[in-house]
């Protein structure tokens, strides 16, 4: 894959401020505790978000972005800088509204590749989501593993809202049974996720 020096600097970012917004939703930090932002307990969280979230993020840009220049089109992510900067703020909420950027893309495809090309971020986070599930049930490493499925549950299913220009609304286009599918195993995955804990 091939990356223009401002995209690095895109994903980067959007890589950052997401992580950090997790951390403050995981955290339950308000803007009446923010001062908890400064304590190594969110140091640590930070970190945690950043590796589950940053997996997750990048996998899920990355196979569009790997898809698409498989079809032989020029493909590349963009940050949303205003959203991003509104994910954070919504973060201390209590909730996560992120639309951090999206990978565009010049070349025709057509609804079958499109679709494609869209449910192949959210596939990435299905099997991410399933990593880390296998990491909870088999290994110490509970607090990461537990924060990176519910993560990738949470971004899979996210995505797969069919309005405006998400990823839901391509993959929809292009098959309703691939959609119903991938629906059904991201919303058993946060069903899952209701009944495990760190």
């Amino acid at each position: 894959m091939k990356f223009s020096n401002q995209e690095i600097i895109d994903l980067a970012k959007a890589w950052l401020i997401l992580s950090i917004a997790f951390a403050v939703l995981l955290q339950g930090i308000t803007f009446s505790t923010f001062a908890n932002i400064f304590t190594s307990g969110f140091a640590a969280a930070a970190l945690i978000s950043a590796f589950t979230v940053g997996i997750g993020f990048l996998l899920h840009e990355l196979s569009h972005k790997f898809l698409a220049q498989k079809y032989g089109c020029f493909a590349e992510f963009h940050s949303f800088d205003k959203m991003l900067y509104f994910a954070l703020f919504i973060s201390f909420f209590g909730f996560i509204f992120a639309a951090p950027g999206a990978v565009f893309i010049k070349g025709y495809v057509g609804i079958a590749r499109n679709g494609k090309i869209s449910a192949a971020g959210i596939i990435a986070n299905l099997c991410l989501a399933l990593l880390f599930l296998a990491i909870w049930i088999f290994t110490p490493f509970t607090t990461i593993a537990y924060y990176g499925f519910y993560i990738n549950s949470w971004l899979a299913l996210f995505n797969l809202i069919p309005i405006g220009n998400f990823d839901g609304v391509k993959v929809l286009q292009y098959s309703k049974k691939l959609y119903v599918l991938l629906a059904i195993v991201a919303g058993i995955l946060m069903i899952v996720n209701s009944y495990i804990s760190v």
